[in-house]
């Protein structure tokens, strides 16, 4: 185990099964963690979750969701706000996100783990800004790297702060500025998303 531990991000987009266990492999990634609240996909059905993991499993990969702990669209209404957005303030302290952020956490001291939402851009996803937001609020001591779909790779500490984040104060003391990038309802299925 090193001082630090590193945690990989990933968006599935459009990509073929093909393309996406590449860019996997390339980054040697040994468990694919899905973050999704609705693990399935309307418009690329090989990412819904059964395909998935079974294409995972018959490449050697592991797959384990924790979209019920991490997810980015939570089934209590308290958890948005009037116009919809996911208080990712007050997400990030119910028990079951710290649970799965415990979780996720501790798989990074034994396996590489790439924690994956259907975004292939980080910046608007919740995989950026509320988990990795999340992990920095934390004492946790976890690097993020973000694997773009052309096969960039971003480090966390390399990209923009200015997407919503908060002005000069800890994420939970401002949960009133830190919440979902976009308007959405629990009960609305996620609109598509396309690789760079």
């Amino acid at each position: 185990m090193t001082d630090q531990e590193c945690l990989w991000t990933i968006g599935h987009s459009n990509h073929s099964i093909e393309r996406f266990l590449e860019l996997l492999r390339s980054n040697e990634i040994g468990v694919l963690v899905d973050v999704r609240s609705q693990p399935y996909s309307s418009y690329q059905g090989h990412f819904s979750q059964a395909p998935l993991r079974r294409s995972l499993e018959d490449a050697g990969f592991r797959y384990l969701f924790l979209g019920k702990e991490l997810g980015g669209r939570p089934p209590e209404p308290e958890l948005y706000d009037d116009e919809d957005y996911v208080l990712y303030g007050e997400l990030a302290k119910t028990e079951r996100f710290k649970h799965g952020l415990d979780r996720l956490v501790k798989g990074t001291a034994t396996y590489r783990i790439a924690m994956m939402c259907s975004e292939e851009d980080p910046s608007d996803c919740h995989r950026r800004r509320l988990i990795t937001w999340a992990l920095e609020e934390s004492d946790a001591s976890v690097t993020v790297t973000h694997i773009r779909g052309d096969g960039e790779l971003v480090d966390e500490s390399e990209m923009s702060r200015d997407t919503g984040k908060h002005q000069q104060q800890t994420l939970l003391e401002d949960v009133t500025t830190w919440k979902s990038a976009q308007s959405v309802s629990p009960n609305t299925p996620r609109r598509a998303s396309l690789a760079s």
